[in-house]
């Protein structure tokens, strides 16, 4: 579990390159309300949009989320805790007049980091 990384990882590495090519200037792994212990993986403070950069496994991935055949009661719990703690984490931001834009592990990155680029710059005007 502790070879399991929490940030910089190849999707979001990729992901981070292509913004950065598209001139895009971000915030990696801080915290977008204070006050809360939620960190988005790449911000935007004064567009006030936050990108998550999540993995299938661990948050529970409509399309390719599977569950393990051994420990099965713990790890759809831990899925589920997961899924409940992103979601509150994007009624927070939502609240806060922040957007929210969840990019899954299995995206293109390129795809990813044009919805990126587009909403972050409607955004800021």
């Amino acid at each position: 579990m502790q070879a399991n990384r929490s940030r910089d990882t190849g999707p979001e590495l990729a992901l981070r390159r292509l913004l950065h090519a598209r001139g895009l200037r971000y915030r990696v792994c801080v915290r977008p309300l204070p006050g809360r212990r939620h960190q988005a993986d790449i911000v935007f403070r004064r567009a006030r949009v936050a990108v998550e950069v999540r993995g299938c496994f661990w948050h529970g991935c409509p399309q390719h989320y599977r569950a393990p055949a051994s420990n099965s009661t713990y790890w759809q719990a831990k899925a589920e805790r997961n899924m409940a703690r992103d979601c509150a984490a994007e009624q927070a931001l939502t609240a806060a007049g922040w957007q929210l834009i969840v990019v899954w592990e299995h995206e293109d990155a390129a795809d990813a980091a044009e919805r990126v680029a587009t909403v972050v710059r409607d955004r800021r005007g």
